[in-house]
């Protein structure tokens, strides 16, 4: 595969900013020029990343490459920082990643690289933190991707922020970021109230959850999602895997598996 990095001014992160691109490279004995002159514009896997982690971290950290090339795919892998993919107006100068990845990274990709904008050619995964990320972007723009594969994450109901909670801090930033409590409740970050509201819409990407049963941080809350999904009539796939916890071979194990749900391909 191609490997591009771009390091940028970003308009709405208001500073530079990496992103990691993988493109399908030439194929053997292919010539250059009918390759990169063929017009074709590929599929696209918007790749994020989880807490305390980078636009450096799928491809260090698990084969992401090598199973974007086996299937002819682009990955796009940016850096959110531990924002949970949402728009802090009130750090520095402001700093958007929500409104950065669909406002500015995907018309960049999509106006600079052989990339389809279809829908039917876009799909948005993430582990943990990227997993809640790719969640809140298939529930509030259903027009913008075919399916999302959220692995070790699910939404968590915010009424009530548990101090025990390892996020604790986060939660409570996040709602004050919203204006309080009332705004959080009222704002598309409340992707728990959302999954009610989304259910009654026919024009949802397919949606997959997975999660390890040795997962200390987040088994429990997939099980309890998974009831109120069920509750709400929300159409959704969820796997359990036995014996992993929030580790990457299990994330390296989910990407395979949401190539295979994004492509349509039965697992052998």
């Amino acid at each position: 595969m191609a490997l591009i990095h771009m390091n940028f001014q970003s308009k709405y992160l208001f500073g530079s900013t990496d992103v990691n691109i993988v493109l399908p490279d030439l194929p053997y004995g292919k010539d250059p020029k009918e390759f990169y002159s063929s017009g074709k514009k590929y599929k696209v896997i918007w790749l994020l990343h989880g807490t305390f982690g980078d636009y450096s971290d799928w491809l260090r950290k698990s084969n992401a490459e090598l199973y974007a090339c086996e299937h002819d795919l682009v990955l796009v892998m940016p850096s959110a920082q531990n924002t949970n993919y949402t728009d802090w107006k009130t750090f520095g100068l402001g700093y958007n990643v929500y409104s950065y990845l669909t406002e500015e990274l995907m018309p960049m990709i999509y106006g600079w690289l052989p990339v389809s904008e279809k829908r039917e050619d876009n799909f948005i995964a993430g582990l943990s933190m990227g997993g809640r990320g790719a969640l809140e972007f298939a529930y509030n723009h259903p027009e913008k991707f075919q399916a999302a594969y959220i692995m070790s994450s699910v939404p968590t109901e915010l009424s009530k922020p548990d101090p025990e909670s390892p996020f604790y801090q986060r939660e409570i930033n996040l709602i004050n970021n919203a204006g309080g409590m009332e705004g959080y409740l009222a704002s598309p970050l409340n992707i728990w109230d959302l999954t009610r509201k989304v259910s009654l819409r026919d024009d949802m990407p397919q949606l997959t959850f997975s999660c390890g049963d040795a997962d200390p941080l987040m088994y429990k809350n997939f099980l309890k999602f998974r009831d109120y999904a069920k509750e709400c009539g929300l159409e959704a796939v969820f796997k359990e895997y036995e014996g992993f916890s929030h580790e990457w071979r299990f994330w390296d194990l989910c990407l395979q598996d949401a190539i295979r749900v994004f492509l349509g391909e039965e697992e052998d």
